[in-house]
């Protein structure tokens, strides 16, 4: 009866912690073996299992939680946040997942499951949630002992996290090693700031631009640590990327792949067809605009595509650098006419010097000083435009909340076709006497 008693009071005392003290229950459980604190948890009421699971590190709780009746497992995940529940169940292999999500009420699994699905650019789609986290008042003992015990991937930094689960900082495991046994984690880790889950890739790339770091984490609108981007993802999340911009950039969609059914490439592709095409309308009737200037010198038709073509590889130039700035985070909207600036005098200089050689190549060709001179000309004027669409269309179509890589190619070609072909047979007309 006595044994019975005190068994009881012990029940009431520790129950009493939990209701009262539940972050500090949680670090008591941490130190315990995965069955010592499961059998612990136990002894508690549903509300303070929930309360201590959710403040668990998400693998300490995933082991837990697999040692908990279904009944009270059923009953944790339903009053547990949802973003928690989704980052602890993700340490379990697929089939336990699923068990768990099929024993939840339907809204409560369309919940989770909703979280699961973060949009496939987005940081919680790209987090690793095996994480290894810590909490402030923890000393670098307990964290070496969970470094030994090999519970979290090896590699990469340790995350220090309050009695809510938020994230304070990061400390290197090298630092743990170096430090006093009984230092506490807050005081040997570095402030570190995390990206919200719901963050896309651009903000992801945008967190990471100039920073020396080699994982990301993740946290939820409380700043409670999720997960971790790793580096291996990061590099992967910029190749892909980089790839995405080389479709959209020649009017394929981001989502076609190699192997795409043939009716989906179609779709993508011939609605920016249609635009290139009109485009290509436009710059056939401002040649048309000069119909009896060519007919009159057939040696303008040979011409034009020279002229084109400068002007083209120009603005393609002065477009890849601009687009690469504003992928990086170099240049923002704000920079425009530095960068026009620049890829206007860029463009000059490269005008002058192409336009003497080819000034030089038509002399010789058609032994014809006036049309020689016009050709210079209109290679200066062309390339000085395509220089400058090239850095200002990119940055306006930012500005107006556009996708600068699906539309900048075809937006230049049609400025320097317009502008190479306009300067050069608006050049000859205005000096047809001297051709």
């Amino acid at each position: 009866m006595v044994v019975t008693d005190a068994r009881g009071a012990a029940t009431t005392l520790i129950g009493d912690f939990a209701r009262r003290y539940p972050g500090e229950m949680a670090r008591e459980v941490e130190r315990l073996p995965d069955a010592a604190a499961a059998r612990c948890l136990r002894s508690l009421n549903r509300p303070q299992i929930a309360a201590v699971l959710e403040r668990l590190t998400p693998d300490t709780a995933a082991r837990v939680l697999l040692r908990l009746p279904d009944d009270v497992a059923r009953s944790v995940l339903m009053a547990i946040d949802p973003a928690r529940a989704v980052s602890l169940l993700d340490w379990l292999d697929p089939s336990a997942h699923e068990r768990y999500i099929g024993m939840l009420d339907p809204r409560t699994a369309g919940e989770i499951r909703a979280l699961a699905a973060y949009p496939a650019d987005s940081a919680g789609r790209l987090m690793d949630p095996r994480v290894t986290a810590v909490r402030e008042d923890a000393t670098a003992r307990e964290a070496l002992t969970r470094l030994r015990l090999g519970r979290q991937p090896a590699g990469g930094d340790i995350y220090v996290v309050d009695s809510e689960g938020r994230l304070i900082g990061a400390v290197t495991a090298h630092d743990v090693v170096a430090a006093a046994l009984t230092e506490t984690l807050g005081r040997l880790s570095k402030p570190r700031a995390g990206v919200l889950a719901v963050a896309t890739r651009d903000e992801i790339m945008e967190r990471l631009s100039g920073s020396a770091v080699a994982a990301l984490p993740v946290v939820d609108v409380e700043g409670r640590l999720l997960g971790v981007i790793r580096g291996a993802t990061l590099i992967n999340v910029a190749q892909e990327a980089a790839s995405a911009d080389i479709q959209t950039m020649v009017g394929a969609s981001r989502d076609e792949r190699a192997l795409s059914k043939v009716s989906f490439a179609v779709r993508r592709r011939l609605p920016w067809l249609h635009v290139n095409l009109a485009t290509a309308f436009l710059a056939a009737s401002v040649v048309g605009m000069f119909e009896e200037t060519i007919a009159r010198f057939t040696a303008l038709a040979v011409l034009m595509p020279v002229v084109a073509g400068q002007s083209g590889n120009t603005g393609a130039q002065a477009l890849a650098v601009t687009m690469r700035g504003l992928a990086l985070r170099e240049i923002r909207p704000r920079h425009w006419l530095r960068i026009a600036f620049k890829e206007g005098r860029v463009a000059s200089i490269n005008g002058l010097a192409v336009a003497t050689t080819t000034t030089a190549g038509v002399w010789l060709w058609s032994q014809s000083p006036g049309l020689a001179m016009v050709i210079g000309l209109a290679m200066v004027l062309s390339m000085l435009a395509a220089g400058l669409a090239g850095a200002i269309i990119p940055i306006g179509l930012t500005v107006s909340g556009q996708d600068p890589a699906q539309a900048s190619s075809i937006i230049l070609t049609t400025v320097t076709d317009v502008v190479g072909f306009l300067s050069f047979l608006g050049l000859a007309t205005l000096f047809a006497a001297m051709l």
